[in-house]
């Protein structure tokens, strides 16, 4: 009796014996791939600390530094282009070879080809009827007959982008208007401006095309004249007519009154059809630049994209962004 007892009783303990066997082989086997290679899964782990330590490190950088070297301003305007003066390097460019109206930009071409003329400047010239805007309407304060020296005119049409002073200077033009428009589109090729071609002095006329890549070539070449510079960066200025009226004018661009920025040249323009246009000549970060504002949306977009520009490259002072 006890032996069969003893029997039975083995025979159970087998049966637990061989049930538990292979749960028990399944971990052993499990935790024996856990030690088989025991460096490469510290590598494994190492590995994978270093990636988390990685990113870690990657968003603290990107939130310590919002600006990087290869970011770029949100410009609104369609085209533009900001070229280093002095290597002649593209700091940014943006739709900078498309072809465009450029309103009363046009008015740097016709200032230079007044003063490659050489003609009297104290010499006076009459508004005429043939100076009023017959594409636009707009309007002036310089009346039929009103009576300025050239000089002024000149002035006039680049501060306050005047168009019947503009329009007046290539009428009083060697040959009227007819020459003075053949002699923007010679004084162009000259520039190596091939992409630009102009119809009236006035920038009128949407046929006044040109890109953001001439017009730096065209700002360069305005920067030569030391009247230019100096018209186009006076905030204000009075004249006197002929019949002893005073007038009082002011620039266009009301970033030359602005005592943070430093600029050489400017000169706005706007049709509906060119939108609002701007163009610079300016120190930011002691680094002289062009900058080429093309078909802005807005009365002070364009004055905002030139604000951008001014803060993104004073981020990256001693730096080249790359644009």
């Amino acid at each position: 009796m006890n032996h069969a007892i003893w029997r039975i009783a083995g025979c159970v303990l087998g049966v637990v014996a061989f049930a538990a066997a292979p749960a028990l082989h399944a971990a052993d086997g499990k935790s024996r791939v856990t030690v088989k290679h025991p460096a490469k899964s510290a590598a494994k782990a190492s590995a994978r600390k270093k990636h988390a330590a990685a990113r870690h490190h990657a968003a603290a950088r990107h939130h310590a530094e919002p600006v990087t070297v290869g970011a770029t301003p949100n410009l609104k305007s369609s085209a533009a282009l900001v070229v280093d003066l002095e290597d002649g390097r593209t700091i940014y460019g943006k739709n900078a070879q498309n072809k465009t109206p450029i309103a009363s930009i046009t008015k740097l071409m016709t200032s230079m080809v007044v003063l490659d003329a050489n003609l009297p400047p104290e010499e006076t010239i009459y508004i005429d009827a043939a100076d009023y805007d017959a594409i636009k309407h707009t309007t002036s304060r310089l009346h039929m007959g009103t009576g300025l020296p050239r000089r002024d005119m000149l002035r006039l049409a680049l501060m306050s982008s005047e168009n019947r002073a503009a329009a007046s200077l290539s009428r009083a033009y060697p040959g009227g208007s007819a020459a003075f428009v053949t002699a923007m589109n010679r004084k162009a090729v000259d520039l190596g401006m091939f992409n630009t071609h102009f119809v009236d002095a006035t920038g009128l006329s949407s046929e006044n095309v040109s890109t953001a890549e001439d017009l730096v070539k065209m700002v360069k070449g305005a920067y030569e004249y030391p009247l230019i510079r100096e018209f186009t960066t006076t905030g204000a200025h009075e004249v006197e007519t002929a019949a002893g009226r005073s007038l009082q004018f002011r620039n266009s661009n009301g970033l030359v009154r602005n005592s943070t920025w430093e600029i050489g040249l400017s000169k706005t323009g706007y049709i509906s059809e060119a939108g609002r246009c701007l163009v610079m000549q300016a120190k930011i970060a002691a680094r002289p630049v062009i900058i080429v504002l093309l078909d802005s949306w807005g009365k002070q977009t364009r004055i905002g994209d030139a604000n951008r520009i001014k803060k993104w490259l004073e981020s990256h002072a001693g730096r080249k962004p790359v644009g």
